[in-house]
């Protein structure tokens, strides 16, 4: 492996035309990162790569609810689900917020001095403790949480855990340097719904989110996501639906757990791995897998169904825990 890209070998964003090239444009004037490696290694497939654009855009990037909160949130997800590279890069997104002490209270995995920001964090951790925030910011809240759940999946199976070129982001004057070059980006006021024509799917949007854009681009990430159901056979893919079903949404898997094996249901192995515990995922589970006709295109798509399946018991946690508090 060499570069950021494990797996795959994504076209040069500079190649890139239609949608895929649309995407790249908003990422650079919204979000502020030029070619983000966590979005050019969806591209092989331009529905998955719209819809997971739009839901982090209509949640985190646009709206009315604090940025810094939302990046506490994404960044208790992403130490949730071992993601050292989506941690790193909220840690830079809090620096470019203003909040340095925070950024790197958060990335030492210490408690923030602020009750409100612990209580933030906290639930980004675990979805079933009580929502910290008021409810008409619901949808930007759990939007971006469900999110990174998605994000933090996909990266953790497709990319190296270095953020920028030979890990320089171990360094805190790297971090905050790059936050203050994203600041003016970070505090920009972004038009909610500017991503919703760029999609490619359409799906039915959850009642936690309303009417908002937010809803409009979750459902056509499940949509995009859950197609790569058919890659599996019936009961393999029935099979990965199950064991996430039955998972508490919260508890990494145990290394003691039985996977399927490589030899026979090498599938069923990558899709569950990539659910329940991506950054397991090895060179000889995908080599396993990933023999003709399968493409770059087929392995995203496998990986993202799988990441569907844990966002969809992480909502499914979250709206249990909400009827009980009813």
């Amino acid at each position: 492996m060499t570069g950021p890209f494990r797996y795959t070998s994504p076209e040069p964003p500079k190649s890139a035309t239609g949608e895929v090239a649309d995407v790249y444009a908003q990422l650079a004037t919204d979000f502020g990162i030029k070619d983000a490696t966590t979005f050019v290694v969806l591209s092989a497939s331009p529905p998955l790569l719209t819809a997971t654009w739009a839901l982090m855009r209509e949640s985190l990037l646009a709206g009315r609810a604090s940025r810094t909160g939302k990046e506490l949130v994404a960044a208790g997800v992403s130490l949730a689900n071992r993601c050292p590279f989506c941690a790193t890069a909220h840690a830079v997104l809090l620096h470019a917020t203003g909040d340095h002490r925070l950024a790197e209270t958060v990335l030492r995995g210490d408690e923030p001095e602020d009750p409100g920001d612990r209580r933030l964090l906290a639930w980004g951790k675990d979805m079933s403790t009580p929502q910290p925030f008021p409810e008409h910011e619901a949808a930007e809240y759990v939007g971006t949480a469900l999110a990174f759940h998605f994000i933090n999946r996909v990266v953790s199976s497709l990319l190296s855990e270095q953020m920028l070129p030979g890990g320089v982001e171990k360094y805190r004057l790297v971090r905050s340097t790059a936050g203050r070059s994203l600041a003016a980006t970070v505090r920009r006021d972004l038009r909610p719904g500017t991503s919703l024509p760029l999609l490619g799917t359409t799906g039915e949007a959850p009642p936690w989110a309303a009417d908002s854009p937010v809803g409009t681009a979750y459902g056509a990430l499940r949509t995009a996501a859950f197609q790569g159901a058919g890659l599996l056979g019936d009961e393999d893919a029935a099979f990965v639906r199950q064991s996430v079903a039955e998972w508490d949404g919260v508890t990494p898997l145990p290394l003691a757990a039985r996977l399927p094996e490589r030899t026979d249901r090498p599938g069923a192995r990558l899709a569950l791995l990539a659910a329940r515990a991506p950054y397991r995922i090895t060179d000889e589970d995908v080599a396993a897998w990933r023999v003709p006709p399968f493409t770059d295109h087929c392995l995203v798509h496998l990986i993202a169904f799988g990441a569907i399946c844990a966002v969809e018991r992480v909502e499914a946690v979250l709206r249990t825990a909400a009827g009980e508090r009813a």
